[in-house]
This record gives structure tokens, C-alpha cells and sequence, in this order.
């Protein structure tokens, strides 16, 4: 059984129910994850709440020491947090170091906290009257991130939170519980005082109560929309400050003038990668005019020959979904597509005979945004192609989406890629990118349904999300 961390203390939670832990590729459990209760949520909030009252008084300096201590743990230990993802999540292990380096970025930003936690000030804003604004850490935060990233994630959360004064619990995924355990473990090695951070499994039980305990001042959340609109209807009704991050539909929209040789990989990274189970994946690509005409033929040649495999043997390009239950639903998805009227052009589904969770990539033509697989999100490695007489149109079915997390274009017209980014509503917007991911400074600024609250995700929305300003008027 998976233990909780209470304090300095690893505990093993006196619970009756568990959920296994799988290694996706092989379908073997590989651990038990308890379903921690009220009782245990309320031990780690404790634990943390304790340790704010010295935690939030420690100097700034001697927190981002042992920040930089941190990151030098973590960059030590990139392949032993790349296997322990790759091995209970799947991913092939460059993209799970991939997650690693972008986790580490987070930190790194964090490191900076002498400057990002600066105040303002301003002498004789009145005759003999000084104004000085100052910041404050908000107390115990909790953070719930989602089973895909489970060490990038945790990592966009913890490191700006505790760097600015204020202690966490962090509730991991139930399906990917082992990366946050392992960082735990990092976290009290760099010589964090106890309680700072704190873990406790579980899920629905678990969240709901971190969402209403009287002593949490904040939540971070990722995942899908339903549920992040639930996390912040809840917190917010309960005075919790919210950044809860949903679900996605995301639109390639790819020009005539666009240049195959960097579009068609660029697609199949965005689509495939990860097996789709990512918020920033290509869901649907849009062809406008006659950009279908020499696009389709190189995309489904390349997609049918991509190595779908265990994510820890060389060579693999598609590594299984998460369990077999999700894989179902996403090739149900296929089926869905195929009997509302679209054109399969490349069938993953033969990979589902094969031992563990796997599903290959998947291409359906002339999906329309009427269509469940148009307008759904799959969170699988299936792409939606769709048609556009112009990008004006494009734009539009982009745009009639619920969700907004990023929209890019293929398009050597400049003139094409500004109109795209002034009228798309997609927070991250890319031009000739695959993936409009926003390196660490700046937020993950997901727009619509795919994002509830005021403030992103890390850069300085993170810093203002996790500080509280005073303002202080003086007069001698």
C-alpha cells in the first residue's frame, strides 16, 4: 500500500478500500493506492497548517536556498522520475523526460523568488505620506493534479506555493500516485522542514474534502472540464481562492501555403504524442481550400507506420492509455465517428488485441464539428480531420468549440497567422508550432471551458495566486 506523507511522517492510512496501480503497458498491478478519507485529509492539513506559523516567517533567502537544493536533487534524478512515469503511466521515456525538464523549469523560476515576491513603494504619495505594498502567503494551498503528468504537474504547483510562504498537500492522481511519492521523497532530501509538503492519496472522497476544509486557503486543479468546473464551484463557495484547469478540444488549422515538411510532424506530435492523453494535444485538424490535397496522403502514410509499443523499449513512438476502460471509450469514440459519417483513414484499433492498454493512431477524414468526435474531447491518440473553404471558416469551427486551451496554424502567410491570432479564442495560440506551450514564465492561460478562476497556472499568475498584497500607509 501507498503511503501518505504527514509531516515527516509516512503513513500508511487505515482505510478498507484500495484501487490498483497499473503498468499500462502490461496490465500487471504494480501497487494499491488507499482511498484516504476525511480523517486523513484533515491529518495533512493539520500538518501543514502547523507548519505555516514558522514556514511563512522563514526568510525569503533561506527558502529559495533550499529551492536551488531542490532543483539540484531533481536534475539528479531526471531518469529515475522518467522510469517511474513511463513505468505506471506509459509514455515513452524521452517524452517522459520531456515532462521531467518541463517540471524542473518551474522550479527554476521559483528560484527567483527574491525578485518575483518584491513589493512596490512609492514616498510623499501625500504630504508626509508613504504607500508601501507588500506580499504575503495565503496560507495551506492544496493542489490536485491530473494521472498524465504526474511529476510535471505537481511540480507547476508545490515549488511556487512553498517558495512564497505557504505550506501544501498535495492529493496525486489514484492513477499515478508514484512520481508525487518520489517527489516527496526529493523535497524532505533537500531539507525542507517537515510539514511544508504533504501527500495524501485518494480521489473523489479525498478532493471534496480538500475543497471544503475550513483551514485551505487555495486550490490548484487539472483536469477534465466537469470536473474543474465542479473544484471551482465548490472552493469558491467555500472562500478558496481557484485555478482549476479542464479539458480541451484543440484545432490545427493547416493553410494551402502551409510546408508539409514541418506540418506533417508537427501533427503527428501534436496528436499522437503522449497517446493523446494530453490538454494541449491536436484534437482536430482543419484543412483549408486545398491543403487536403497534399496533406492527407504523407499524414495517414506516417501515422500507420508510427511504433506503438512499450514506452520503455526503443524505437516506440505510441505508448499505451492509461487503462483499459479509457481505452475502450476512446475507440468507442471511433466507432461513434465512423457511423455519424466519417472516413477512417488510419485504424488504431488493431493494437487493442495486444497485451496491456494500447490503441494506435487514428485518423478519421471529413468530421464535421456536428459530430461527437468534432466537438468531444477524446483524450486518446485519435485525430479529426476536418474541411474549411477558408480560414475565416476555420477560425469559426475553432471557435464554436465550449473549450479553449490552444489553437494553432500552418501557414507561411503572415497576414494568414495574425488574422489567426487576433479572432481564435484558444488561451495559447501557435504559429508553425505543434504545441503552443507556454515555457515557465509565462501562464498556461487555457480560455472558456478550459479554464475556471482569475489566475493561470505558473509565471506570475502563479506568484499573485499564491500571495496576498498589503498595503501599508505611513505617516510620521
Amino acid at each position: 500500500m501507498i503511503s501518505n506523507l504527514v509531516g515527516s511522517e509516512w503513513r500508511t492510512p487505515d482505510v478498507e478500500r484500495s484501487l490498483p496501480v497499473y503498468n499500462p503497458a502490461t496490465g500487471e498491478v504494480i501497487g494499491q493506492v488507499p482511498l484516504s478519507g476525511t480523517k486523513d485529509v484533515d491529518a495533512a492539513v493539520q500538518a501543514a497548517a502547523a507548519a505555516y506559523r514558522t514556514w511563512s516567517r522563514t526568510a525569503v533567502m533561506e527558502r529559495v536556498r533550499l529551492m536551488f537544493r531542490f532543483k539540484a536533487l531533481l536534475e539528479d534524478n531526471v531518469e529515475d522520475l522518467a522510469a517511474i512515469i513511463t513505468r505506471h503511466h506509459g509514455k515513452t521515456l524521452d517524452e517522459s523526460r520531456g515532462e521531467v525538464r518541463r517540471g524542473i523549469e518551474v522550479v527554476d523560476f521559483a528560484c527567483g523568488a527574491p525578485t518575483l515576491l518584491q513589493g512596490r513603494t512609492m514616498r510623499d504619495v501625500s504630504a508626509g505620506v508613504d504607500q508601501d505594498l507588500y506580499r504575503y502567503p495565503v496560507g495551506v494551498c492544496a493542489g490536485i493534479p491530473p494521472f498524465n503528468f504526474p511529476v510535471m504537474i505537481p511540480l507547476w504547483m508545490f515549488p511556487l506555493a512553498v517558495v512564497a510562504g505557504n505550506t501544501f498537500v498535495l492529493k496525486p492522481s489514484e492513477r499515478t500516485p508514484l512520481g508525487a511519492a518520489r517527489l516527496a521523497e526529493i523535497f524532505l532530501e533537500a531539507g525542507f522542514p517537515e510539514g511544508v509538503l504533504n501527500i495524501v492519496h485518494g480521489a473523489a472522497e479525498a478532493v471534496d474534502a480538500l475543497l471544503v476544509h475550513p483551514d485551505v486557503q487555495a486550490i490548484s486543479f487539472v483536469g477534465s472540464a466537469p470536473v474543474a468546473r465542479h473544484v471551482y464551484q465548490t472552493a469558491a463557495a467555500h472562500g478558496k481562492r481557484v485555478q482549476a484547469l479542464g479539458g480541451a478540444k484543440n484545432h490545427i488549422v493547416v493553410m494551402p501555403d502551409a510546408d508539409p515538411e514541418i506540418t506533417v510532424p508537427a501533427i503527428l506530435n501534436s496528436a499522437f504524442g503522449n497517446a493523446g492523453e494530453r490538454c494541449l494535444a491536436g484534437s482536430v485538424a482543419v484543412a483549408v481550400g486545398q491543403a487536403a490535397d497534399g496533406l492527407l496522403g504523407p499524414l495517414a502514410g506516417a501515422a500507420a507506420k508510427m511504433v506503438v509499443g512499450p514506452g520503455d523499449q526503443a524505437g516506440v513512438q505510441v505508448g499505451p492509455l492509461i487503462r483499459a476502460d479509457h481505452r475502450d471509450r476512446v475507440a468507442g469514440y471511433v466507432d461513434r465517428g465512423v457511423a455519424e459519417g466519417a472516413s477512417l483513414l488510419v485504424d488504431g484499433r488493431g493494437q487493442m488485441s495486444r497485451p496491456g492498454f494500447f490503441l494506435g493512431p487514428t485518423i478519421l477524414d471529413h468530421v464535421t464539428p456536428d459530430m461527437a468526435v468534432g466537438r468531444e474531447e477524446i483524450f486518446g491518440p485519435v485525430l479529426s480531420v476536418a474541411r474549411a473553404h477558408s480560414l475565416d471558416e476555420a477560425i469559426a469551427q475553432a471557435n464554436r468549440m465550449s473549450l479553449g486551451n490552444m489553437a494553432t496554424i500552418f501557414t507561411q502567410s503572415g497576414r494568414s497567422a495574425r488574422q489567426f491570432r487576433e479572432q481564435v479564442e484558444a488561451g495559447m495560440t501557435g504559429i508553425n508550432v505543434p504545441i503552443a506551450q507556454p515555457f515557465a514564465f509565462f501562464p498556461f492561460s487555457g480560455w472558456k471551458g478550459s479554464f475556471y478562476g482569475d489566475l493561470h497556472v505558473h509565471g506570475t499568475d502563479g506568484i499573485e495566486f499564491y500571495t496576498r498584497k498589503k498595503v501599508v500607509v505611513t505617516r510620521w
